[in-house]
């Protein structure tokens, strides 16, 4: 069965992952579209530099081709946001991303996009499942991929520069070439390190790069950019003497950071400066969207600068509706995706590094200095979190324990709980906890924050006792 998580559906190479359902996943779409009055619309389709992921976005291409669709082809292995501008600019009513993003190298999979660029929707997502129920594999229509492209109806585009020129024209270049920063950048061994490579160096950053060949096992490490993946990155910009690092994962939607003294910068923390930045330095007004795993500093900031922040279930599609909706300055999430006003409506961790490279040369500050000057502000939030593998079994009956039955342990001085998205728990003195089941992995998260580290690991260490883990 092909179920889609919040970040598009996802599975092993090999088991769930397969040419048939990759056909299926394409013909459920095709139907969908078919039915919305979208027959022979162009739909763009891409791949990041997984294992089978070209073939994969081939064998897309080809059902869609079948059923009369024209396809926009990226030609090359590409960003995750780089599709989501094409279909932003073209005005395309879909996009089709051949990535696991930051999964094991085991895996593969498929984002959609709907028009606009932004992150399908899960009533968009429940709709291509139940199309995919109704096909016959037997009957799926397909064209061959080179006659497809001979005769037009794929057509192989190349819209990196387009892409590239469209972040340059957000940032001040001029600000950044004058600060001759030194920046170590790890694309670990995803794709960024055209894009990102390219737009630093146009910026005259002189730049310290690793991990930027193509290898479909992410040099044996997953390829999330988090505190663990990033000792080397950390080991560079100390040896070189770097400004900071800068790392992405593997399809470049989500960033990491390395801080100028070798430390990685938690994406709670680089969510708050960037805010920060564009409303205090920048000057823009609006509203900051989270989602309900991320830093409550974030809201501290917002207040005290005069804005609002609101916060959504996780799944980047929330965070963009809401974005959209209250036309927000930036929104983000604590595994390091966000989003800024004026680009697309996704995650995009090149643009993202982009911006952290004029934040620093235009406040000509660390980023050190500049998280100590927030916080000197609005004060210190310690932020914990830990996952848990599960067994379907154990998920099972965990999911009855704490969404049928509605348990959950004694805590004191509990202000509010909230069950949209997992079981988040309020406390009276601002701390909170929140214990939920990842949309893209066998995982059950925890995250708590607490203004000093004991309580925090408290919560924490209640939800497992609790749940004997």
């Amino acid at each position: 069965m092909i179920r889609f998580g919040t970040g598009g559906w996802r599975a092993i190479i090999a088991d769930g992952f397969t040419k048939e359902n990759l056909r299926l996943l394409a013909a459920g779409v095709c139907r969908l579209l078919e039915k919305e009055g979208l027959s022979g619309a162009k739909i763009a389709v891409g791949y990041d530099r997984r294992f089978l992921a070209k073939e994969s976005a081939h064998w897309i291409a080809e059902v869609l081709a079948g059923n009369g669709f024209q396809v926009m082809m990226v030609d090359r292995s590409s960003p995750t946001p780089l599709l989501m501008y094409a279909v932003k600019t073209e005005k395309l009513p879909c996009g089709l991303m051949v990535t696991a993003s930051h999964n094991p190298a085991v895996y593969n999979g498929v984002k959609v996009f709907i028009a606009g660029g932004r992150d399908a929707e899960r009533a968009v997502t429940d709709r291509i499942e139940a199309e995919i129920t109704q096909v016959i594999p037997e009957e799926i229509r397909s064209m061959d991929y080179d006659k497809a492209v001979k005769h037009g109806i794929v057509q192989e585009e190349n819209p990196t520069n387009e892409y590239i020129d469209s972040i340059l024209d957000l940032i001040d270049t001029k600000a950044i070439r004058n600060a001759r920063l030194k920046i170590a950048l790890d694309p670990m061994y995803g794709v960024s390190q055209t894009s990102l490579r390219t737009i630093l160096a146009t910026c005259r950053c002189d730049l310290e790069v690793i991990h930027d060949r193509h290898d479909t096992l992410f040099g044996g490490k997953l390829p999330a950019p988090n505190a663990a993946t990033l000792s080397t990155l950390a080991y560079v910009v100390k040896d070189a003497n770097c400004n900071f690092g800068i790392a992405t994962d593997g399809d470049a939607d989500r960033l990491g950071v390395i801080d100028e003294k070798g430390n990685f910068v938690h994406p709670n923390h680089l969510l708050v400066l960037l805010y920060y930045y564009l409303v205090k330095t920048r000057g823009w007004k609006g509203p900051c969207v989270r989602n309900n795993s991320t830093t409550h500093l974030l809201d501290r900031v917002a207040q005290g600068l005069g804005q609002r922040c609101y916060e959504v279930p996780v799944g980047f599609k929330y965070v963009s509706a809401k974005m959209t909706e209250t036309d927000a300055v930036i929104g983000g999430e604590s595994s390091g995706g966000l989003s800024v006003r004026g680009h697309i409506s996704g995650k995009d961790g090149i643009y993202a590094g982009a911006l952290l490279a004029e934040m620093v040369a235009v406040t000509g500050k660390s980023i050190t200095e500049l998280y100590r000057e927030i916080t000197d502000r609005y004060g210190v939030l310690i932020y914990r979190e830990t996952d848990h593998r599960m067994t379907p079994e154990h998920k099972a009956a965990l999911q009855d324990r704490l969404f049928l039955r509605e348990e959950m342990p004694a805590f004191d001085r509990i202000e509010r709980v909230d069950r949209t998205d997992g079981v988040k728990i309020w406390f009276s003195d601002e701390s909170w906890v929140i214990c939920r089941f990842s949309g893209t992995e066998p995982l059950l998260r925890m995250a708590s924050e607490a203004e000093n580290a004991e309580q925090a690991e408290c919560y924490l260490k209640i939800w497992r006792d609790y749940l004997e883990l």
